[in-house]
C-alpha cells in the first residue's frame, strides 16, 4: 500500500525494474506498434477488435507502481490478463509518482520502459507539460466530466477517494476526528503520512487537506505546511511512511490517508487491528489519480487496451469494489451498471465537495516542493 512512496534515486528506481529481453521486435509487431503509437482513440486503428489483435502480436504491457491491494489492482490486472491473454510485466510497486516519470524518462527507447502510468494529478499535469505522454481517447471519454481530464486525453480522471484519519481504536481510545483533534498532546508519536508530499500523491493531499482545515485554500497550500511543521515540532507527527505493515505492527498508529486506502487497510487487517475511518469536517480534500499512456511506449496497442479495460464498466466496477470512486460513477449510477454492493460499502464523506483547478494543484506542488524540507525536514 506503500506505492507512493518517497522517491527513489534514479539509479534504484531503473534497477527496480522488472527485466525483460531488449532484442529486436518482429516485423508483425513492429507493424502493429507503428499505427498503435499514433492512435489517438480505437478507431484509428479500426475498432476495439483491432486494438486487440494489435495488443496480443505485441504480446506484453508494461506497468509501474501498482500494488495489489491499491485500490484493487491485484483483481484489476488479473482480470485484465485472463480477458486478454496478454503478459503484464510489473515494475516497481512500491514506486512513488515521480519514480514513474523518472523511468519514462530513464528508459526510454528500451522495452522494459514503461507503457502506462497512474500518477497523481500534480505530476500528470507536470508528464504532461514535459511532453511525455500520448494523447488517447477511450470509448467511455465522453462520461467524464471536462474538469477531469486533459482535452485530448492525455491524462485522464480514473478513480479517487478523499482524505482520512485512520486510527487504532484499541491503541488510540479517544479517537480524532478533525485536523484540529490531531494537535492534541495525547496523539505524540502516532501520526502519519502516507509518503513524502513533494513525491507522493497522497502525502501531497493531506498536505492539501490539513490547508483547508486551517485556514488555508486551494490557492494556498502553505497553512498546510506550517501545520505539519507544528505537529513535527510537538512530536506529534512522526517521518514513517503509512501503510497496511506500519498499522499492523503498530508503528502508525495514526494515518492520514486516502479513504479507500484506509478502508482497505481494516478490511486486509481484520481480527488483527481494529482500524477505524473518518472524513475530517474541518478538511475535506477529495481528488482523483490520472491514467496516462507513455508517449514512447514499447507496446503501445497494449498501452490503448489497458486503457479501455480500464474505463469500462467492467474495470471502473473493479475500481469501485476497492472502495475508491471511479471517474464514471456518476453516469454508472445513471445508467444501472454501477455494482450496488460496493456502492454501499464506500466511507460516507460529510458536506460538498469542490476541487481545485489544475493551475491551483500545479501552483501548490510547487510551493510544496519549495517549502516542506524546511518547515519538516
Amino acid at each position: 500500500m506503500n506505492r507512493r512512496f518517497a522517491a527513489l534515486t534514479a539509479a534504484v528506481a531503473a534497477a527496480a525494474l522488472v527485466s525483460t529481453a531488449c532484442g529486436g521486435a518482429s516485423g508483425d509487431t513492429k507493424d502493429a506498434a507503428s499505427g498503435a503509437a499514433t492512435a489517438k482513440s480505437a478507431a484509428d486503428l479500426g475498432g476495439l477488435d483491432k486494438l486487440v489483435e494489435a495488443a496480443k502480436k505485441e504480446g506484453t504491457l508494461n506497468v509501474i507502481a501498482l500494488p495489489h491491494d491499491w485500490a484493487n489492482y491485484g483483481e484489476l490486472l488479473d482480470a485484465f490478463k485472463k480477458k486478454y491473454g496478454l503478459k503484464v510485466t510489473e515494475a516497481n510497486p512500491e514506486g512513488s509518482s515521480q519514480d514513474e516519470v523518472n523511468a519514462v524518462k530513464q528508459l526510454k527507447g528500451q522495452d522494459r520502459a514503461p507503457d502506462v502510468l497512474d500518477l497523481g494529478g500534480a505530476f500528470a499535469l507536470t508528464a504532461a507539460q514535459d511532453g511525455l505522454l500520448a494523447p488517447y481517447k477511450v470509448a467511455t471519454f465522453g462520461d467524464i466530466p471536462d474538469a477531469q481530464k486533459d482535452a485530448d486525453g492525455q491524462w485522464v480522471n480514473d478513480y479517487g477517494g478523499y482524505i482520512s484519519i485512520g486510527y487504532d481504536a484499541k491503541k488510540v481510545p479517544n479517537p480524532p476526528k478533525s485536523f484540529a483533534d490531531l494537535k492534541k498532546p495525547e496523539y505524540a508519536g502516532k501520526i502519519a503520512l502516507n509518503g513524502d508530499p513533494t513525491k507522493a500523491g497522497a502525502a501531497f493531499a493531506g498536505v492539501y487537506a490539513a490547508a483547508l482545515g486551517n485556514g488555508g485554500s486551494f490557492a494556498d497550500i502553505k497553512p498546510g505546511i506550517t501545520y505539519f511543521g507544528d505537529l513535527k515540532k510537538s512530536g506529534n507527527f512522526i517521518p514513517v511512511q503509512a501503510s497496511a505493515a506500519t498499522v499492523e505492527s503498530g508503528q502508525t498508529p495514526i494515518t492520514l490517508d486516502w479513504d479507500y486506502l484506509q478502508a482497505g487497510y481494516a478490511k486486509k487487517l481484520e481480527g488483527k487491528v481494529d482500524w477505524k475511518v473518518a472524513v475530517p469536517a474541518d478538511g475535506v480534500y477529495s481528488n482523483f489519480y490520472c491514467q496516462a499512456i507513455s508517449k514512447t511506449a514499447p507496446h503501445p496497442a497494449a498501452a490503448r487496451l489497458w486503457q479501455e479495460f480500464l474505463f469500462s464498466d467492467e474495470g471502473q466496477n473493479l475500481f469501485l469494489k476497492g472502495l475508491s470512486r471511479p471517474a464514471r460513477l456518476p453516469k454508472m449510477e445513471t445508467a444501472g451498471t454501477a455494482d450496488k454492493a460496493s456502492l454501499a460499502a464506500l466511507p460516507q464523506v460529510p458536506g460538498d465537495t469542490k476541487f481545485p483547478t489544475n493551475d491551483q494543484i500545479d501552483a501548490a506542488k510547487k510551493v510544496v516542493a519549495d517549502e516542506w524540507a524546511k518547515a519538516v525536514g
